[in-house]
């Protein structure tokens, strides 16, 4: 995915240089990618970057207009019109569509200009006038930047393999790291699965200077949000909708088009219903699976019909099932593993959005931010997968998941799920496509930890918020039943319909027990599936993995290199792919995360 990459040292210039152009090599995942580097002998500054063409980020490095500011950047940062005027107040010239008006803001408030940041980002400030190279990033940190340190050099990309291209020795799998990455999705605490490389926290604003070793602080922490006054329902209301209508043009704002990805829910719709827009300026899509239209897919295009703009429907075919070797190499590869293999058809399908818009909108994290929706969770896979003394590790990572637990509900998902679990989704999202949410803005989150526990427990929030600002969006029904005056029995009988249809088609797929894959193998003639299956999700992998998937998994994981590693056994791994193919039990979750580290190992350690 784009990014930064480089190394901080004083020593060997012409070494540090060539690392910085083999680091750089391997983030250049697409053609539509640029590339450039800024180095500085005196300071010790071998940096570069990767950037898509066209986006926020396609102007480094900038300068101020004295030269004596560099920065670099990597994300985007969403700003009021008013910062731009001020800056202009001040004599400064910039574009306002990319980060050339950053610098101005560090030469104009120095340091403090981080607090003023807004978005998901990487970024350096490179000060001749102090002699000084600031590091830092967005306050959740979503953006990962990797870093390893040593006595000669500090690296740091925002992908993993770089620093294992030009560092060969932390080509290591730490096996705490992966017991987490089994049971809890990714690693936690900052840590990666690599030994000696770990990430830079959230809110970090890390400064270097020669001869003198990093200073590494925060500009924010989180309880900067969680010691605000919680305010009485009515009063949070109305200034949660204030902030929202505020917010929402600085993610419109673009020289670039921008797309709105919209499902059956209430997140996407709630965008929609405070968006500004002419019809037919706004093109929608919505991501549908093989089978038939999701309930995702024809309440989306209810709602485009009913903003007058026009709806597309991006949709998994046959070729990605032929491609799948490839479309699951590329998710592992460009994530660093953070995105196992069962999010693969993400990358098909963004690259089908980028074809209507380089920017995608979308209302991923409003659920977690107004709703307090969470399905993280630590779950130990099957004992028996295991080599005895890599178990403990397993059980470790549960231990460790629920003794971090953050005190703060929302902060929880915000530094715990947001941060660590889902920014690998976005890694490979943003590989292909700009993505832009409006629900992880600063001055909404703000105001999201001053909601009443109550306020954040149910839908009537979101739902009251579409209602006010247009009443006939709050007509169309949610792909889970929801929608105003849903406390009638109609209502509640479409939310429980809706309700037993997403759980079938859960349970049909990764969901399903043993003994249910038993009773389906038994009964299979019979398709049953037929009358649910696709009707909520796009993705199907437990299917997919038994039918046209199976010849991939056989070839992976009954590969001697495979049954070999040193943390599984060999032949209840074996046994697993044996049953699961044959349908008669369902090992998707086993067969998931080991294909992924498998992935990880060909791809990231094993390959030169």
């Amino acid at each position: 995915m784009p990014g930064i990459a480089g190394i901080i040292s004083e020593t060997l210039p012409d070494k540090n240089k060539m690392e910085l152009n083999l680091m750089l090599h391997c983030m250049m995942h697409e053609t539509i990618y640029s590339s450039g580097t800024y180095v500085n002998d005196q300071l010790g500054l071998y940096a570069g970057w990767v950037c898509r063409k066209g986006s926020f980020s396609d102007c480094m490095p900038v300068f101020n207009e004295k030269r004596d500011l560099v920065l670099l950047f990597s994300g985007e940062n969403y700003a009021d019109k008013q910062v731009m005027d001020a800056l202009k107040r001040n004599g400064h010239t910039f574009d306002p569509y990319n980060a050339s008006y950053l610098i101005h803001l560090y030469e104009d408030k120095g340091d403090d200009f981080l607090k003023g940041l807004n978005g998901s980002f990487t970024g350096i400030i490179v000060d001749l006038r102090n002699e000084k190279v600031l590091f830092f990033n967005d306050r959740i940190g979503i953006q990962k930047i990797y870093y390893y340190e040593s006595d000669e050099a500090f690296l740091f990309s925002s992908e993993a393999k770089s620093l294992l291209r030009v560092r060969p020795r932390l080509k290591n799998i730490d096996l705490a790291s992966l017991g987490q990455y089994y049971t809890c999705g990714c690693t936690l605490q900052n840590r990666t699965l690599f030994s000696n490389i770990f990430l830079m926290p959230g809110g970090s604003a890390w400064t270097f200077r020669k001869g003198s070793n990093v200073k590494k602080d925060y500009y924010f922490k989180c309880d900067e949000w969680e010691n605000q006054t919680v305010l009485k329902k009515e009063v949070f209301y109305q200034k949660l909708r204030e902030t929202f209508q505020n917010i929402l043009p600085r993610y419109f704002f673009s020289k670039e088009k921008v797309g709105m990805s919209l499902t059956g829910g209430l997140d996407s719709r709630l965008i929609m219903s405070c968006a500004d827009h002419q019809p037919g300026d706004l093109p929608c899509y919505t991501f549908g699976g093989p089978y038939a239209d999701n309930l995702d897919v024809r309440i989306a295009r209810q709602v485009a019909n009913a903003c007058q703009q026009s709806h597309h429907v991006l949709r998994l075919d046959r070729g990605f099932f032929s491609e799948f070797p490839s479309h699951a190499e590329k998710t592992i590869y460009i994530t660093d593993g953070c995105l196992h293999v069962n999010g693969s058809h993400e990358i098909f399908l963004n690259r089908l959005a980028r074809e209507i818009a380089p920017i995608r909108m979308t209302g991923n994290y409003g659920s977690e931010v107004l709703r307090s929706h969470s399905t993280y969770k630590a779950f130990c896979p099957n004992r028996e997968l295991f080599r005895n003394e890599f178990y403990d590790y397993v059980q470790g990572a549960k231990r460790t998941f629920d003794n971090i637990k953050l005190k703060h509900k929302l902060s929880d998902a915000i530094f715990r799920e947001i941060a660590w679990l889902l920014s690998g989704r976005l890694a490979l999202e943003q590989s292909q496509l700009t993505l832009r949410s409006p629900f992880i803005d600063n001055d909404l989150l703000k105001i999201a930890y001053q909601a009443p526990a109550r306020a954040r427990a149910n839908n009537q929030i979101s739902l009251r918020l579409i209602a006010d600002n247009n009443s006939e969006l709050i007509k169309i029904n949610t792909n889970q039943g929801v929608l105003e005056g849903s406390n009638s029995t109609l209502s509640k009988c479409s939310q429980l319909f809706n309700y037993l249809l997403f759980k079938a088609d859960y349970y049909y797929d990764m969901g399903m027990t043993h003994w249910m894959a038993k009773l389906n193998h038994t009964f299979a003639p019979l398709h049953a599936e037929r009358f649910f299956l696709g009707v909520h999700r796009l993705h199907h992998y437990r299917i997919w993995f038994h039918n046209e998937l199976s010849a991939y998994v056989r070839e992976i994981l009954l590969d001697e290199r495979t049954k070999n590693r040193p943390y599984l056994n060999k032949r209840s791994l074996e046994k697993m792919v044996y049953h699961h193919i044959k349908g008669d039990r369902n090992y998707s979750n086993e067969i998931n995360k080991t294909l992924s580290v498998e992935l990880i190992q060909r791809l990231l350690i094993d390959q030169g």
